[in-house]
């Protein structure tokens, strides 16, 4: 046998090598996360320049936590560090430019987390916040960063939501992608239904008197990302205005908690704004006003657990944490 893989060794080498090129292209596949290789930039020594318009691709997995260059305190309950990463992008122009967040690949649903700022790298003293960025799914979304001044470096940390592992793509660019970076109402606050029709109404404002259309977007509670469902055209009076009132209405095929999103465009370059975010709880179930009332309450229950079993993990990263710069400053 040894002579007989001595003698075909040569001949079996391409085969081996296809089998490793094969196995580096499932090591990129969502489910091989945990196989990937820390990224440079996990030290924000190493930080990764930005340029406009200029998307790149980068990943979670791996990345550890420079804890004497960021400061907790300073974004409050909005992000809890895991394993970020740093960028740097520095505008030519003073102006108004967009963090495109896009094509996330996650472990879990939650997808990453965004903190910008300004001050020199590595001396939480100087550093302030312009924004922070933690919605818990895997959209495409863009921050708007307003009046950003030529010259002056901006620095950029990327998380993983809870430690979540994840692929994704950031651009600072001039034009958004996506649907704006805004918080969803609480799951746990809305109530169960039993009807498959769900009409959704929203308003347009005088401030956005120059939509021509609204764009609505559903994702279900369990899902990764929002999914287009309609487009309304703006509609105007016999007098040639806006009308301002309008409805759509949804038939459900499947149980769930759904979170609808309604976007007002105005142009095909402009940032489209939200105007309404609502979710809405479908059950095929006939209760009684009693068992409505405990199905809600369960419910709650599952997202107060949900909440509860995050802030643990979160609490046990902290005291991980703290143990570690026990050893390192005894």
């Amino acid at each position: 046998m040894k002579s007989e893989q001595a003698t075909y060794g040569a001949w079996k080498a391409p085969k081996r090598l296809g089998l490793r090129v094969a196995a580096t292209h499932l090591m990129l596949l969502p489910g091989a996360l945990a196989a990937m290789a820390q990224v440079p930039n996990d030290d924000i020594e190493n930080r990764q320049q930005l340029r406009l318009n200029a998307a790149i691709s980068s990943n979670t997995t791996g990345c550890t936590v420079q804890w004497r260059c960021v400061d907790e305190k300073l974004t409050g309950k909005c992000i809890e560090y895991h394993n970020d990463q740093w960028f740097e992008f520095t505008p030519r122009t003073t102006g108004r430019y967009y963090v495109n967040i896009g094509g996330q690949k996650c472990r879990d649903t939650r997808g990453v987390q965004l903190v910008v700022l300004t001050g020199q790298p590595c001396q939480p003293a100087t550093y302030r916040v312009l924004s922070c960025t933690s919605l818990g799914s895997q959209d495409d979304v863009f921050i708007t960063l307003d009046s950003l001044q030529a010259g002056q470096p901006y620095l950029l940390d990327v998380d993983g939501y809870l430690k979540d592992f994840c692929q994704f793509s950031l651009a600072v660019s001039d034009k958004p992608q996506g649907v704006p970076a805004l918080a969803p109402p609480p799951v746990s606050t809305v109530v169960t239904a039993t009807n498959s029709r769900f009409t959704l109404r929203w308003t347009l404002p005088d401030s956005l008197s120059a939509t021509r259309q609204f764009r609505v977007l559903r994702r279900e509670a369990a899902q990764f990302r929002a999914a287009p469902m309609a487009t309304v055209p703006v509609a105007r009076t016999t007098y040639g205005a806006n009308t301002t009132e309008y409805t759509w209405t949804d038939s459900l095929t499947a149980p769930g908690r759904y979170l609808y999103h309604v976007l007002a465009d105005a142009s095909d370059t402009g940032a489209p704004a939200l105007v309404q975010q609502q979710w809405y709880a479908y059950s095929q179930l006939l209760p009684d006003r009693s068992s409505a009332q405990a199905m809600n309450e369960a419910a709650a229950k599952r997202a107060l657990k949900a909440q509860q079993s995050w802030e643990r993990r979160g609490h046990r990263a902290r005291l991980k944490r703290l143990a570690t710069q026990r050893r390192s400053n005894p």
